[in-house]
């Protein structure tokens, strides 16, 4: 019988790609630049691409965010320079994306829900536990989320067994209790099955892999699921 439904945070129950986009766009605007497409497209490839090599250990979280700005800032004009320069030109994007956090329409509703039929939820999340853990509450999920365990913290980034194993023991549930939810088929979706815990793949865009068979377009969704239906009180 399910226990407990554990969720991704970014891109999951907060909108991380229209935060980023906005605050993207303020922080070039500052800079006498347009967010054109392919600027923006960058962006995320960078992103994605250094926030893997932290999530693998090759360097340090200040690091990677460094790193995106040695390739980003010479495409908008921008000089590159020395690590305590690069540091304050991310943390002018920072404060542009912090404004524009915000949870999806769904999260608050399916959480509540959740929690009030009996299941305890929670987050698992690669991000760093200062940053999400202020994240959860601006936008207002903090009293419905349940714990939050960040990848630092933990001290074992997604989709290493190690962290979805180590969420179980703090919840004291056994992963085949436990249903994953996240946007990453990957680190979330595969992460979680191979550790043994269920999981459902968040598709807001309609580009999930053609063979995964268990697939959302909402959070909503994840409530018609069978086994969280099943374990509704």
């Amino acid at each position: 019988m399910l226990r407990a439904v554990v969720f991704d945070l970014d891109a999951t129950l907060v909108d991380h790609v229209g935060a980023a986009t906005a605050g993207l766009a303020t922080w070039l605007a500052e800079r006498g630049v347009e967010a054109r497409e392919d600027l923006v497209a960058r962006w995320f490839a960078l992103e994605e691409e250094h926030f893997a090599r932290w999530r693998d250990g090759e360097i340090s979280h200040d690091e990677q965010r460094r790193e995106r700005l040695r390739a980003f800032l010479p495409l908008v004009g921008q000089e590159v320079g020395e690590p305590a320069a690069l540091d304050q030109q991310f943390a002018g994007f920072l404060a542009e994306f912090r404004r524009h956090w915000r949870a999806f329409d769904d999260a608050l509703a399916v959480l509540a829900v959740l929690r009030e039929g009996g299941l305890l939820t929670a987050v698992l999340t690669n991000g760093v536990e200062e940053l999400q853990t202020e994240k959860v509450a601006r936008v207002g999920l903090r009293e419905t989320v349940g714990p939050l365990f960040s990848a630092d913290a933990l001290g074992v980034a997604k989709p290493r067994t190690a962290a979805f194993i180590a969420v179980c023991e703090r919840l004291e549930v056994l992963p085949d209790q436990v249903l994953y939810v996240g946007d990453d088929h990957e680190v979330d979706v595969l992460g979680a099955r191979a550790a043994g815990l269920r999981a459902v793949l968040v598709d807001r865009t309609g580009s999930a892999p053609p063979h995964e068979t268990c697939v959302v377009r909402s959070l909503t969704e994840v409530l018609d699921l069978p086994e969280v239906r099943a374990a509704l009180r």
